[in-house]
């Protein structure tokens, strides 16, 4: 790299994480960073935006600013409006995550949201969480190696790069490449009383999580010790349901004309 590249930083355990402080103080070693997050957590808040309160701003001084928001929310107003950033920037990273996003979580979770938001807007974007346990400060490191090595990766593909970077528990074997596993949560609905008498509800059973054996994917890797790459795509269509859309439509239709 000629000249530093320009890094904004977000994530959706808050602006005092100590995973994305971490990650920020490793970045600045070759690049410009700009962090615009949540001003409190927001854990599991998935890619929702905010569009009838308003948003609260704190300028923390040497390029941190809080958002009282979502992380989609924070990549949205660093990206438009004017001030918070020098210029368009070259990757978005969010993270490091206090706890895994493997399989199903990469849809609830706020942090791969925050990538998914810039990815959106055409911006290369990565998303790092670390599994419980790990150490927070070597994960940054190596993060910090992964960004840079992938700033001076020259990628031909019309797509724009969405991936998703699991770091096991333990120091890692090494790195591979994987697809979503299954990670497997406790169901269920804890009802409670409030001291005034009033039911309110508690989500999730308390038996924890497991990963469903799927070979090639992110929850084996990091199960055996590897940090997991997976990339994301943003197209949604399930192309080979097309087929099976369309004879629901003919259906429907030769239904509809029966009743006529």
């Amino acid at each position: 790299m000629t000249a530093r590249p320009l890094i904004l930083v977000s994530n959706d355990d808050g602006i005092e994480a100590r995973g994305l402080l971490s990650l920020r103080e490793a970045l600045l070693e070759f690049a410009d960073v700009v962090t615009v997050a949540p001003r409190f957590e927001q854990s599991g808040k998935s890619h929702s935006i905010t569009l009838h309160e308003p948003l609260r701003y704190v300028d923390h001084g040497g390029g941190l600013h809080s958002i009282e928001g979502t992380p989609a929310d924070c990549v949205y107003v660093a990206l438009f409006r004017e001030g918070l950033l020098p210029n368009r920037p070259d990757l978005v990273v969010s993270g490091i995550n206090h706890g895994a996003n493997l399989g199903s979580d990469v849809f609830y979770s706020g942090t791969v949201a925050a990538a998914r938001e810039a990815a959106l807007r055409g911006i290369p974007a990565l998303a790092f969480s670390q599994l419980e346990g790990g150490d927070m400060d070597r994960a940054a490191t190596l993060a910090a190696r992964m960004v840079k090595t992938f700033l001076e990766t020259k990628i031909d593909h019309p797509d724009t790069p969405l991936i998703s970077i699991n770091f096991p528990p333990g120091k890692p074997k090494g790195v591979r490449v994987t697809r979503l596993g299954r990670r497997v949560y406790a169901e269920g609905v804890d009802v409670r009383k409030d001291p005034r008498g009033r039911e309110y509800f508690w989500i999730g059973g308390p038996g924890g999580v497991r990963h469903e054996e799927v070979l090639g994917s992110d929850t084996e890797a990091v199960d055996q010790g590897y940090v997991s790459l997976t990339p994301l795509h943003l197209e949604a269509t399930h192309f080979e349901h097309l087929e099976l859309t369309r004879a629901w439509l003919e259906n429907y239709e030769a239904e509809r004309k029966k009743r006529r």
